[in-house]
């Protein structure tokens, strides 16, 4: 599944082509997502696309009508391609634009979303529970530790909460834990405020730095081809079950929480 740094990836690389340009048409050639397609998202239709965010996993297209959100799901990914170029079978939407340039989702297993807003996007019920976005200054240790507090859930699954904060899915959850030395299972409650900080620091940092690594690797959405997913990373624990830990030569372990893959050092991290 694309995690932030792939969705933050997708809306650099795909922003220089929609950012204001007008939407011509809009193709929808199947509409069975993991919600049906509203009839409703071809009020885009003749709206100028005034800017193209992020909040958590969802894009979201903003024109003076609404703002359409987007979600990628587990296998979805946005292309730019010349308008009318032929359809592949996982092709399901085409956002066509006035510089002979469309917006193209592909989805195989169709757990994606195309969904339109006519509300402030903040009421949508996908949207209006969010926790903070991990990069921004609203996410902090003293406001983890407020939402911590009496918290008997392991702290991996805390991350993963998005009520908590948003974005720090399973990858990037293990290498911030493990950069900060905090072993996963302790209960999010027992955190003292200066480890807290230390995780929050690694979190942020971990992120930047997927999102600067796919900067350079993941560089064209141009190319109709092109599958955007996991880009070149440089990953401490997760993934490496049974092999050294790269500080202290232990070796790996692993556990499975909430459903999810946990790599853990046993000694670095406590």
């Amino acid at each position: 599944m694309p995690e932030l740094p792939e969705v933050e990836v997708t809306r650099q690389g795909i922003t220089p082509y929609l950012q204001g340009h007008t939407v011509t048409d809009l193709i929808v050639r199947n509409p069975q997502l993991r919600w049906p397609v509203p009839q409703i998202a071809s009020n885009i239709i003749g709206q100028q696309i005034r800017h193209i965010r992020r909040r958590a996993k969802y894009l979201l297209l903003d024109t003076d009508a609404g703002t359409t959100i987007v979600h990628l799901g587990m296998s979805g990914s946005l292309r730019v391609v010349p308008a009318g170029s032929p359809a592949g079978k996982h092709d399901h939407i085409d956002l066509v634009l006035d510089n002979g340039q469309a917006l193209r989702l592909n989805d195989p297993r169709r757990f994606g979303a195309w969904l339109w807003c006519e509300l402030p996007e903040s009421a949508h019920p996908l949207l209006q529970k969010l926790g903070p976005e991990p990069l921004s200054e609203h996410f902090n240790a003293d406001y983890l530790a407020q939402r911590l507090k009496g918290k008997k859930q392991a702290i991996k699954q805390c991350l993963m909460d998005n009520h908590i904060v948003v974005g720090v899915g399973n990858i990037y959850a293990n290498e911030a834990l493990f950069a900060a030395g905090i072993d996963p299972r302790i209960a999010g409650g027992q955190i003292t405020l200066p480890r807290l900080e230390k995780l929050v620091e690694e979190i942020k940092l971990v992120l930047a730095f997927a999102i600067k690594q796919g900067g350079t690797t993941l560089k064209d959405f141009t190319n109709a081809e092109g599958k955007p997913g996991y880009f070149a990373q440089q990953l401490h624990v997760y993934g490496r079950k049974g092999l050294p830990c790269t500080q202290c030569g232990t070796l790996l372990q692993e556990i499975r929480q909430g459903q999810r893959s946990t790599v853990f050092c046993p000694v670095c991290q406590h």
